[in-house]
């Protein structure tokens, strides 16, 4: 089964930039639909951006704006560029593959990884 490892976190000041990286193991990445999600303390994980294997991008409209996300096929990489970050983006993140199922909505499709900490101080 595929492997994700998530890296980049850390604390920034509000306003601030960071960017999260997630590699994943296997030799299918390239095929595979991904999406960063988020857990704040107290709250229940939330998708924040997905990237199609043909580049087809969303958001949610928290982060519409301010992140974007990317992927580099050769490297297994996906990655999740965060600007203007406030506060309440203060969470554990994580990458996954995602699939859509008969509602039309992305659903994660493998194992989670450890995550990687965000913390955004006002």
């Amino acid at each position: 089964q595929v492997q994700f490892v998530e890296s980049g976190g850390g604390l920034v000041q509000a306003g601030g930039s960071l960017r999260v990286s997630c590699v994943a193991s296997g030799s299918t990445f390239s095929a595979k639909a991904m999406g960063w999600y988020r857990r704040a303390p107290g709250k229940q994980r939330e998708l924040v951006a997905t990237i199609s294997s043909g580049g087809t991008i969303t958001y949610a409209d928290s982060v519409k704006g301010r992140f974007t996300i990317s992927r580099d096929n050769a490297k297994n990489t996906v990655l999740l560029q965060m600007n203007s970050l406030k506060p309440e983006d203060t969470a554990v993140y994580y990458c996954n593959a995602v699939v859509k199922l008969g509602d039309s909505r992305w659903w994660p499709s493998g194992s989670w990884g450890q995550g990687t900490q965000v913390t955004v101080s006002s």
